[in-house]
């Protein structure tokens, strides 16, 4: 069984992706043509970090944001440009940073 967690974090770099994948002291990166090729890129270098699935834990991340990744990815798959997924993921970022604020101030 696989302890900890392993880390995806996605960024766009021009017109493509960088994934960075992080488990404990391992880390590897790649690039790939848009955010659904990194995805798959990901899932390539998880397996090379922790070839079990049994017990793994995988988080995805846009530039550290989950719901950016989610949101993002979900555009992405649904067939919307890059600039659109960048958007999205820019106004979930956005989204969830003024939620954390408003929580913080009370």
């Amino acid at each position: 069984m696989a302890t900890g967690h392993i880390t995806a974090n996605y960024l766009p770099e021009g017109d493509d992706w960088s994934v960075t994948v992080t488990s404990g002291s391992q880390t590897h990166t790649a690039r790939a043509p848009g955010l659904i090729a990194a995805r798959d890129k990901a899932d390539q270098l998880i397996e090379e970090v922790a070839p079990n699935q049994s017990g793994r834990v995988v988080i995805h991340l846009l530039d550290g944001d989950g719901f950016a990744f989610s949101t993002a990815y979900l555009q992405a798959r649904h067939g919307l440009s890059d600039e659109a997924t960048l958007a999205a993921a820019q106004q979930a970022s956005a989204a969830a940073d003024k939620g954390h604020t408003s929580h913080m101030a009370r």
